[in-house]
């Protein structure tokens, strides 16, 4: 489906890579992970995120928050097939981890088959979106930032909230949580190998080192974007939960699990 949320329509395709990219020895997996640390560790302690993982799972949070995802993936992945013969994003762009339509279906269960009648982005939703734009009408390259922030972040933490969510909500089997579903990798060893296989693609894309930084800065933004994201829908929880509990749980803060995994970001 398609949604009238860009820029330009028809923004150029070509990156501003110099004439002289350093496509070995860059080390851009493990940059990445070293220069988002701090981001990642803040988007775990955000007031939503720390309700979450104590299995504080407020429904219309949730739901809105998919539908705002809705919106971020669909633009994202039209980009990444747009530009799919591009130097740099074709080599990162892999099908099997396309999330919109996982979406929708967790959309249609949560809000009936008109779904796409419910939802709209909110604020922090729509800059999200407009700025995934932005990146694909003038720095193309900088959209790996993006997938490695969103699709690694499912792959690997997304895999513990799908629990979490599944038995806060006591949902049906198979249903509500397709963002955390990846048919193409239904095993643990499955989305570890693939993990490892995008980190050599990281290290081996084309990019100058110029390049190289705006990528780190734009995953850092990325992680700043969802955490507005996700601050836009704390009220909800606020609504729904006691005020002593929300204050008890949103003053504890912890180390993020960055430092913790090996493999996934």
């Amino acid at each position: 489906m398609s949604h009238d949320l860009r820029h330009d329509p028809n923004p150029s395709i070509h990156s501003d890579s110099s004439p002289f990219p350093n496509p070995i020895g860059h080390n851009l997996a493990s940059r990445l992970r070293e220069g988002t640390r701090q981001s990642h560790t803040s988007a775990e302690n955000t007031a939503y995120m720390k309700c979450f993982l104590k299995g504080v799972v407020v429904p219309v949070a949730f739901q809105k928050l998919l539908a705002n995802l809705y919106w971020i993936y669909d633009a994202m992945e039209a980009e990444f097939d747009r530009l799919q013969d591009h130097p740099i994003l074709r080599q990162i762009h892999f099908p099997e981890l396309r999330r919109s339509e996982n979406l929708a279906q967790d959309l249609a269960f949560f809000y009936g088959e008109d779904w796409q009648d419910c939802i709209t982005p909110n604020g922090a939703g729509l800059t999200y979106v407009m700025r995934i734009h932005l990146m694909a009408r003038d720095r193309p390259e900088r959209l790996v930032a993006h997938a490695y922030v969103r699709y690694l972040g499912d792959l690997s933490g997304g895999q513990g909230l799908r629990k979490i969510v599944r038995s806060a909500l006591n949902l049906p089997a198979d249903r509500g949580t397709g963002l955390y579903e990846f048919s193409a990798l239904p095993t643990p060893e499955a989305k570890r190998d693939f993990k490892m296989h995008y980190r050599d693609v990281l290290n081996a894309l084309p990019l100058s080192e110029t390049e190289v930084l705006g990528i780190i800065e734009e995953a850092n933004l990325a992680f700043q974007l969802n955490c507005n994201l996700v601050h836009s829908l704390e009220p909800h929880i606020q609504a729904a939960i006691d005020p002593q509990q929300f204050a008890q749980i949103t003053n504890d803060s912890h180390q993020g699990s960055t430092e913790l995994v090996e493999v996934g970001r």
